[in-house]
């Protein structure tokens, strides 16, 4: 399915065919338990102290797409989230970028490449800080007028 296609799907402009992202058992299974998801064990938040403060960042290490409720879990509370993909096949690395990518523009935010399969998922609300101080001037380091 082209991008184009897959854009107008998203919009709800075209009916989406493409079954590739659906699997019917897993969402199936899931309501017919009737019990609450569960955050996965590999995903790890900070104490319940800093949730108080409302600093928190979850850190996710996915194993496969079915992993990428658990993001969009957190992403929905506010809590920024670092996808860690390094250990996922290229397949399924890219659909959890894509889930990504269309939950942080669907809910505001904003996702940026941290390093290689690695991603930071920021709600609205949180500003990034590059690490430079403030001060510095774009001339470099000897250059002091």
């Amino acid at each position: 399915m082209g991008s184009v296609r897959k854009a107008s799907a998203w919009l709800g402009l075209v009916e989406d065919n493409d079954d590739r992202y659906y699997d019917d058992e897993y969402t199936e299974g899931a309501a017919e338990s009737g019990e609450a998801w569960v955050t996965d064990p590999r995903v790890r938040v900070a104490s319940e102290a800093a949730e108080e403060q409302d600093r928190r960042i979850a850190t996710v290490t996915p194993d496969g797409f079915r992993d990428a409720r658990g993001i969009g879990e957190l992403f929905r509370e506010g809590v920024p989230v670092i996808v860690n993909l390094t250990s996922m096949d290229a397949g399924d690395a890219k659909r959890v970028v894509d889930f990504a990518a269309g939950l942080t523009f669907g809910l505001r935010g904003s996702i940026e490449r941290v390093a290689t399969r690695v991603f930071l998922l920021t709600p609205v609300d949180t500003q990034i800080v590059n690490g430079e101080p403030a001060g510095r001037r774009t001339g470099g380091f000897f250059n002091q007028s």
